[in-house]
């Protein structure tokens, strides 16, 4: 038997592959199983100082991501000596990743093309996996898709079970069972109450944060060089932009330093709507980028630290984005910012450090399969390159 702690991208791809190769699975999640409507109220709550957007339930934070599809991280896997080309293709026709066709491309995030080619950026269609048969264009893919339109891990764990996995939602690991350096399973709490499960095979997929808490109680140096991927977003007054109800993140303009996208959001909006401006004139764009892996885990407490070339970084991003806006027909005067947040976190056990190329710990039948194992924040989106990831370890563990 395979126990995976963890049903986000990671956890539900291995769930669904080990069960249809008939290998017994058990999926252990924390969260409760919910509906895809429901995701915007299981979001995390870390800490004042610390805005970072995760959610506890069965499909993680697949359900409330944007549906972006990037090869994030891509060469530098490779230069780890770990291709995922093969990986990637199978993942993106799993999920049938392509740009939307034009009607789901909103008439701000054409504006946002048009403005970033007029400036001599490089402007593209964000690949995305949405169904746009199923799609009514509501514009809260972040919140949770009404009409399951958007692929969540919640669809491969949904699979899984059907293919006999057995899924334990709403519990907890708290520890694992080792004996002399070999993995032996997993101590877990459902509704007060302590259990066992034994297998020689463990896969850590809880997230960044939580894999590393449990790796630390195992006695590995895990919890180090932690990122989040910092993103603010910026915007302003642009009469009809509509931003609000279009599919988000259509569009994308990316850079060594960042990456831009067009984005709602209602921080920007609040700023705005007591000076009596309609929720439908806001029109904004995302700026994440790579940052440094300054953060670290002690004792389930998250400590994040934006470093100098972090916030160099940021202000290059919000000022390429100020441009975008002045030539969008955004008065520069009334343009206004987020505070700096955070929406992927990984690193905290990287390749090479905590997990060999076969992402197995020192512990031998304990492995980790998410963000966790990345060796570097890659500064966009990366559900896709997790999927490649656990895609490898799941043939890995087959073969």
């Amino acid at each position: 038997m395979v126990i995976i702690v963890g049903s986000g991208a990671g956890g539900g791809l291995l769930a669904m592959e080990l069960a249809l190769a008939n290998i017994p699975v058990t999926v252990i999640e924390k969260g409760p199983f919910i509906k895809t409507v429901d995701a915007f109220k299981y979001y995390d709550e870390i800490h004042e100082e610390l805005d970072l957007l995760k959610t506890t339930c069965i499909g993680g934070s697949t359900l409330v991501s944007a549906g972006n599809a990037i090869r994030a991280g891509e060469d530098d896997f490779k230069n780890l000596g770990i291709d995922l080309s093969t990986e990637f293709s199978e993942v993106e026709r799993l999920l049938n990743v392509h740009e939307l066709d034009d009607l789901h491309i909103g008439n701000s995030s054409k504006v946002f093309m048009e403005s970033a080619k007029k400036l001599g950026l490089d402007p593209i269609k964000m690949p995305k996996y949405i169904d746009e048969d199923k799609c009514i264009i509501c514009g809260t893919c972040a919140f949770g898709c009404p009409t399951d339109a958007k692929w969540s891990s919640k669809d491969f764990v949904k699979i899984a079970k059907d293919n006999g996995a057995e899924i334990l939602a709403d519990t907890e690991v708290t520890d694992l069972i080792m004996e002399e350096g070999i993995i032996k399973g997993v101590i877990a709490i459902n509704d007060g109450k302590t259990m066992e499960l034994f297998s020689d095979i463990v896969i850590l997929s809880a997230g960044a944060i939580d894999s590393s808490i449990i790796l630390q109680r195992a006695g590995i140096n895990a919890g180090d060089e932690l990122f989040f991927d910092p993103f603010v977003t910026v915007g302003g007054i642009l009469k009809g932009a509509g931003l609000n109800s279009e599919v988000q993140m259509t569009a994308l303009v990316k850079s060594k330093n960042f990456i831009l996208s067009p984005h709602f959001s209602k921080i920007i909006y609040d700023e705005f709507k007591e000076d009596g401006i309609n929720i439908e004139d806001i029109f904004s764009i995302m700026v994440k980028i790579p940052d440094e892996s300054k953060g670290f885990i002690r004792d389930g407490n998250i400590t994040k630290i934006n470093s100098l070339r972090d916030v160099e970084y940021i202000a290059e991003g919000c000022a390429t984005a100020g441009f975008i806006l002045k030539e969008s027909g955004v008065d520069p005067k009334n343009i206004k910012s987020t505070n700096i947040r955070g929406a992927h976190p990984g690193g905290t056990a990287p390749i090479g450090k905590i997990v060999d190329n076969n992402l197995e710990t020192k512990i031998r039948g304990l492995y980790v399969a998410d963000a966790s194992v990345f060796p570097k924040s890659p500064g966009a989106p990366p559900i896709l390159t997790i999927l490649a990831l656990s895609k490898r370890l799941s043939k890995h563990i087959i073969n």
